[in-house]
């Protein structure tokens, strides 16, 4: 007797459930379009793509700075993004605004916070206690846990290497003249990488108070 018992579909639920292909290219799928519809809106918001007002791109000793965050990486125990509530503005100040960030190639939002967030830290110790705090952590905050840098007070900042930097930079947007780019190696010249990471530390959230 003929088995008159039909095929699933190519895309029924049956065939998706039992074919480990089609439920990965499938999801594939959703999870793009999913992706698209969330994100690509963002690229044409003017609150996201402006710059807020006063925000001006990382003179060439603070992207110095900056590259040497990144090295160290600060960002596995410090955050730079203020959640929008009422715990986090009440410790941390206005909440991070993505108006800050455009000028930021990766941008240093995240989540992990074994350190405090660091979005509003500029202006709110001196340059003198940031230099103690980054020789020996303990001698500021005793209860820290967080390593000592005590080479940075040695190293001197790459001069050479800065005006390549910003030229990238001034490809993917970031506003630099000639003048920045001519004028990066004598800024930095000499400069400690200590020195360069505590003008970064101090121009971070600066923009919006």
């Amino acid at each position: 007797m003929a088995d008159n018992k039909q095929k699933p579909s190519l895309f029924s639920h049956e065939r998706i459930e039992t074919s480990n292909f089609l439920m990965i290219v499938l999801t594939l799928i959703v999870v793009a379009f999913g992706a698209l519809v969330e994100i690509v809106p963002l690229f044409f918001q003017h609150s996201t793509t402006e710059p807020v007002p006063g925000l001006k791109p990382y003179t060439a000793l603070q992207l110095a700075g900056r590259d040497i965050y990144l090295r160290e990486g600060c960002y596995n125990c410090h955050s730079q993004m203020i959640r929008p509530f009422r715990a986090e503005t009440l410790r941390y100040g206005h909440y991070s605004m993505a108006g800050e960030f455009v000028y930021d190639h990766p941008f240093q939002w995240g989540s992990k916070r074994t350190g405090p967030d660091l979005q509003r830290v500029g202006g709110k110790y001196s340059d003198e206690w940031h230099s103690a705090h980054l020789h020996n952590p303990r001698d500021v905050v005793p209860e820290s846990n967080m390593p000592a840098y005590p080479w940075l007070e040695q190293s001197t900042v790459d001069a050479e290497g800065m005006a390549p930097r910003m030229k990238a930079l001034r490809i993917v947007g970031v506003p630099y003249t000639d003048a920045d780019i001519a004028g990066a190696a004598g800024e930095v010249k000499g400069k400690t990488e200590q020195e360069a990471l505590i003008a970064y530390l101090q121009v971070l959230g600066t923009a919006v108070k």
